[in-house]
Order: C-alpha cells, then sequence, then structure tokens
C-alpha cells in the first residue's frame, strides 16, 4: 500500500476515525488499533512478509528483557540478538551479492567452480524495522533506555505504518514514550500533519513522479545522447530522489502527526548546504545519526588522531553506502562521498555551517550561492553512482557528460513544466527554510484567503498531474 495511492486514501480516514472515535478510551486501545493497521498495511504488500516482522519484533523483544535483567552475559546476549538481526538483513539483501562476487573472486584465479543463487524476494522495509530493533537492543545495553515490559508498545513502535517501510529510523528513547501513554487529540497538530502530508505529496506526485520519465529515459539511453543530455539527467535525477524520499518522509510525518505522534525529522533542506558536511546533517538524518551514534562513535569517533578520523569516517560512509543495496555502485557512491567530505575532517572544518543558511537575509551573500552551487555538483556526480545500473556504466555516463556535446541543445529541455514546477519548488522550501517543512511558513504568514489559495493551487497542480491507474511507487523502498 503506497502514500500516494486510492487504497491509502481509504485506509487513512477509517483508521483516523476508529483511533479517535471508536477506541480513544485508553492507551491499549489506541495502541491496539495501530497494531492491527500497520500490520494489515505491511500484509498488503505481501502477507508472507509479516511473520518475518513478528519474529524480527520478538527477538528483540526478548532480547531486550534478557540483556536488562542479565548481570554477566550482556555482551553474549546482545552479540547474539545482533548476529540474528544482521543474518536475517545479510540472507535477504546481501546472500545473491555475496555469492555472485565470490563465484567472481573464483573464476579471476582461474577455478571453474560456481555457488548458485537463490531467488530472493526482498522483504520492504527490512532495513528499516531492523535497524529500529538494533538501536533498541544497544540502548538497553548501553543503559540509554529500559526495556519494556509491555510487547504491544514495543510491536507498534517497531512495526507503526507510517514509518514501518521507509523511515524515519526512530529510536526508542523518543518514540516508546509517546506510545505509553493516552494521546489526546490535538487540532493544531493535526491540521500541522495535513500540511505536510499536502507538502510531501507534491514534492512526490508533482515534481518526482514527473522527473521519473525523462530520467529513466536518458539514464537508459546515454551511450546515444550527448553531454548537456547527461548532465541534465543527473540534475534530474538528484531533484527526483529529493522530492521522492524526503516526500515520503513528509507524508509519514504528517500521517503520524494525525494520530498524535511526532516522529524524528529525517530532511532539512540539505540542497540548501554550503559543504558536504552540512549536507549529511541535512539529508536522511535518521540514518546519518544512527550510523554515528551506533558506529562511529563507538569505534571512536574523533577523539583519536587524524587517521582515526579518516578510518571511522570511511568505514560508516562505505556501510551506509551497502546499506542501500547489493550493488558496487552503492559502496562507490559511499566512498566518493567519503572522499568529498575528506578535506573538512582532516582540517577539522566539518562542524563549520551550523546555521541555516542566509539566517537573517531574505538572500544568500554571493559566497554562500557559489558553496551551495558547488557542493550540489558534487552531489550531482555522486548520485550518478547511486543510479547507474553497475560502475562501469557510471564511469562511462560521466565522461560522457565531458565532450564538446556538453554545450549542445538537447531536446529534452522542452520539458518546461518540469523546471517551472523545480522553480517553484526551491523558491517556496527557500522562503520555508528555517521551518521544520515548507509550508509551516506558509500555514504561520499568509493570510487564511491567500493560505487557502495557496492549498487549493497544490491540490490542483497534484490532481492535474496525477495518471490514474499508474502509480510509480518510491524509490526507497527498495532498500
Amino acid at each position: 500500500m503506497l502514500f500516494d495511492s486510492q487504497s491509502f486514501l481509504i485506509f487513512l480516514p477509517i483508521v483516523f476515525l476508529a483511533h479517535w472515535f471508536l477506541l480513544s478510551k485508553t492507551k491499549t486501545s489506541q495502541n491496539f488499533l495501530l497494531l492491527i493497521a500497520s500490520f494489515y498495511f505491511y500484509a498488503s504488500w505481501d502477507w508472507r512478509f509479516l511473520f518475518l516482522l513478528i519474529f524480527s519484533i520478538l527477538i528483540n523483544y526478548i532480547s531486550g528483557i534478557l540483556i536488562s535483567l542479565s548481570n554477566s552475559n550482556k555482551k553474549i546476549l546482545l552479540i547474539v540478538a545482533l548476529s540474528v538481526n544482521i543474518g536475517l538483513l545479510g540472507f535477504f539483501k546481501y546472500y545473491n551479492f555475496f555469492i555472485d562476487t565470490f563465484n567472481s573472486l573464483l573464476l579471476s584465479v582461474g577455478i571453474n567452480q560456481s555457488f548458485h543463487t537463490l531467488y530472493i524476494i526482498l522483504p520492504v522495509g527490512i532495513s528499516f524495522y531492523t535497524f529500529h530493533g538494533m538501536s533498541y537492543i544497544i540502548d538497553i545495553y548501553n543503559n540509554k533506555t529500559e526495556y519494556t515490559k509491555n510487547l504491544l508498545d514495543y510491536s507498534l513502535f517497531v512495526s507503526y505504518f507510517p514509518l514501518l517501510v521507509a523511515g524515519p529510523i526512530e529510536r526508542a528513547g523518543h518514540l516508546l514514550p509517546q506510545l505509553k501513554v493516552k494521546r489526546q487529540f490535538n487540532y493544531l497538530q493535526a491540521t500541522e500533519g495535513l500540511k505536510q502530508i499536502l507538502w510531501g505529496l507534491f514534492k512526490k506526485m508533482a515534481i518526482a513522479d514527473l522527473c521519473a520519465g525523462p530520467v529513466d529515459s536518458i539514464f537508459t539511453n546515454y551511450e546515444t545522447l550527448p553531454g548537456s543530455t547527461l548532465i541534465l539527467g543527473a540534475f534530474l535525477f538528484s531533484i527526483q530522489i529529493y522530492c521522492d524520499f524526503s516526500g515520503y518522509s513528509d507524508i509519514a510525518l504528517g500521517v503520524s502527526k494525525l494520530f498524535g505522534i511526532n516522529l524524528l525529522k529525517n530532511f532539512n533542506y540539505p540542497y540548501f548546504s554550503r559543504d558536504i558536511a552540512e549536507f549529511w546533517r541535512r539529508w536522511h538524518i535518521s540514518l546519518s545519526s544512527w550510523f554515528k551514534d551506533y558506529l562511529y562513535i563507538p569505534l571512536g569517533g574523533s577523539k583519536g588522531g587524524t587517521w582515526m578520523r579518516v578510518r571511522n569516517t570511511f568505514i560508516i560512509f562505505i556501510i551506509s553506502g551497502f546499506w542501500h543495496g547489493a550493488n558496487w555502485t552503492f559502496i562507490m557512491w559511499g566512498a566518493l562521498n567519503a572522499l568529498y567530505i575528506m578535506p573538512s575532517i582532516i582540517m577539522k572544518s566539518n562542524r563549520r555551517s551550523l546555521n541555516v543558511v542566509a539566517e537573517n537575509n531574505l538572500l544568500p551573500s554571493l559566497k554562500e550561492v557559489v558553496q551551495i552551487l558547488i557542493t550540489f555538483t558534487l552531489t550531482m556526480f555522486a548520485w550518478i553512482v547511486f543510479r547507474a545500473n553497475d560502475i562501469s556504466t557510471a564511469i562511462s555516463y560521466i565522461f560522457g557528460i565531458f565532450n564538446t556535446s556538453l554545450f549542445s541543445y538537447s531536446s529534452y529541455f522542452s520539458h518546461q513544466l518540469i523546471f517551472l514546477l523545480i522553480t517553484f519548488l526551491v523558491i517556496v522550501e527557500w522562503i520555508g527554510r528555517r521551518n521544520n517543512f515548507a509550508l509551516e511558513y506558509f500555514g504561520k504568514k499568509l493570510y487564511r484567503p491567500f493560505r487557502w489559495l495557496f492549498y487549493i493551487l497544490l491540490i490542483f497542480i497534484i490532481a492535474s498531474l496525477t495518471q490514474p491507474n499508474i502509480t510509480p511507487g518510491f524509490i526507497y523502498f527498495q532498500f
């Protein structure tokens, strides 16, 4: 079930009305309804994977209790629990990748022995709910959170449907306390949620889905296209993946607000970043902070010398790349971003841009414009590697950009509507960059008639660009 599908349009109001009007008397009844709704939401993808989700829930729930009550075997219990989690994720997501890599390695040394791969369907959301469970047991081990005896509350923490299939990756210390109390309907919170849903749908359905066609065409036929078209394809994919994933996150956070629950912010206007370090503080925040807290800091973080900082940075970026999928392109993408950020790591300037760009000004300075353009360009070239089917394709695509055809006219420039909508997106997000999401600013500053005209305009654009019975899906569902 997709957020932008007709089935979800029916599902959400039913769950909302039942939550606040039928089963609102106790916290337990509210959570029970949301858990059943979440299981139904997940089963709508493939009911067989529901058993895997329940198994993951039970393993980490029991592990949390055992780790908390144990005195001498905590570390062993943690290792066993993490091994089960990583083992499940590794089998479903990486088994065939490792087999193919091993077969290629054997062939390269002259051994003609081939191990068979398996036909494995990747369970949607497995990377996200596995990380939910792992963070829970690690936090219990480190005494950062207490285990919960209530299986219902914990099950909902892992499987809560707004975040189940593509995040944000929640922490027990943030979400569980909200599930342990009876929620009261808050009109202002609900209206904020509707605005955030609207903006997320606009980014997804009006921009990301519109970019998808040209992007697929350019990346499929890159060998026959001029450099100008290839650079355009990279630009449009950069916009597509941002609007697709941040659009999903906006919808998830907005939907959750309808039920009185606040989720972690996942995007903070990343394309307005002035350097790569700032970009990674603003892009997929829940994943970046997860790797920082559970991998980078345990490895020593930045406390050691330059070598340790360099080593740890490369480790988290490469593993972060591999988290995205079983393909060498993702590993190369992670390594490339590590190279990008390395000068600031070595010079200890990675914490330089912490404030909002042009915080007290309407427009950025010339220096800030140059910094934003350089950061976006570097990120855009990294996205080429991310989008390519394999490394050779990524290299060929990049080399294809740098020839005389880079300055030729591309027929793809005729997609004026895409560029008009992207310009609109940039203006709205720039104006709202100091807020949690762009429409939050307009909801506060515009007079009511103009505010409603603005919302109606967004709804009209979404409706006019939506193709009946065609739902492209979200890019990050494959991860």
